[in-house]
């Protein structure tokens, strides 16, 4: 009953396999190798896209920080939501990255900026000239950190913020996949569709060991993103074993599928938990995370049964009375079974 992150689970077999399969005889470095050529043409395809660029990293603060830095100069705003990735789990690396880039942070309930709220803060940034930041760029989460998603229409109407001032948008996909399952939308319709500029696109936390895919949808800013990357020291020598994890990703929808298969989980597990008295979501469950409130005592069993999940907010405290609803994430990954979901859903039950 491991629902404490989708980094968690185990990499999907297909991947290892294609892992295996490459690390025989010898390849081009740094991007190089045959196989990187496949999947610069099987995502320009998933994409519609046949002029955009592909590059891959490791990690994905990584991808974000590197496209963040191709986006706005070092006095530029970055507009982020309070709750996104890269404000609250990358330790200042857009910042180091962009060479001193300032995130502004932007309200909207379930961690989805609204373009009301967006426009405010680029409105507000820049009214003293140079004794400020400037207007930089924006940022969207899809799906968010709070388990929800925004549709190709939500986006656009960001992104139709972001262009009424002239701001490029980047677009952090660490869960891409699940966004695009839950909505039924095209990637195309998601992303430069709707205007985004350059997307993370997600592999690590779903079923893949490691990579993410920077897509840039204008070439012109193609150079500078390889320059970034070499420069902050993410251009891997022995590029063929990132390669092999991103083709094995997109071959035959694979990468579609474990979304899938992590939200009908997390589908299931939301369900379960509604059934339960006391019980109720945090924020609606719309990709492959639950956010949800349930009585104290359900936690002590799950966490005595070695159930792995977080309180969410971290401060919240196990002494108290057995009927006071704690909240809590619970992750759903590609590997997360019906059988770990009604086990933990009859713990909180009692």
């Amino acid at each position: 009953m491991n629902f404490a992150s989708d980094n968690t689970s185990a990499a999907a077999p297909e991947v290892m396999a294609a892992l295996q399969a490459a690390n025989t005889g010898h390849a081009m470095p740094y991007g190089n190798d045959e196989i990187m050529g496949r999947v610069r043409a099987k995502l320009r395809e998933v994409f519609e896209a046949p002029e955009a660029t592909v590059y891959l990293v490791a990690t994905g603060t990584a991808a974000n920080a590197l496209s963040l830095a191709i986006l706005t100069q070092p006095w530029g705003a970055v507009f982020c939501h309070r709750n996104a990735h890269v404000e609250e789990d990358e330790c200042g690396a857009p910042e180091f990255y962009t060479n001193g880039a300032k995130l502004v942070l932007v309200e909207g309930a379930h961690a989805k900026m609204t373009p009301e709220a967006l426009h405010k803060a680029i409105s507000f940034i820049g009214r003293g000239g140079i004794h400020n930041v400037q207007r930089g760029m924006v940022t969207i989460t899809n799906a968010t950190e709070n388990g929800t998603v925004f549709f190709p229409s939500e986006v656009k109407a960001l992104t139709g913020v972001a262009r009424g001032f002239g701001l490029p948008v980047h677009m952090d996909g660490a869960r891409f996949a699940n966004a695009v399952v839950a909505t039924g939308a095209t990637p195309a319709e998601m992303t430069w569709k709707a205007g985004v500029d350059v997307l993370s696109f997600g592999g690590t936390k779903n079923g893949c060991i490691g990579v993410e895919a920077v897509v840039i949808f204008d070439p012109a800013r193609a150079r500078e993103f390889e320059l970034r990357r070499k420069r902050g020291g993410h251009l891997f020598s022995k590029h063929r074993f990132l390669s092999a994890q991103m083709e094995a990703y997109l071959t035959d929808g694979l990468w579609l599928r474990l979304a899938a298969q992590a939200n009908a989980a997390a589908a299931r597990l939301s369900s379960a938990l509604l059934a339960v008295p006391q019980a109720s979501l945090v924020h609606p469950c719309e990709a492959n995370s639950v956010f949800a409130a349930f009585p104290r005592a359900g936690h002590r069993r799950a966490q005595a049964a070695g159930a792995a999940y977080y309180l969410w907010p971290g401060d919240q405290s196990m002494e108290g009375p057995d009927d006071d609803a704690l909240a809590a994430r619970l992750v759903c990954s590609w590997s997360t079974t019906e059988a770990e979901v009604e086990a933990f859903a009859a713990l909180i039950r009692g």
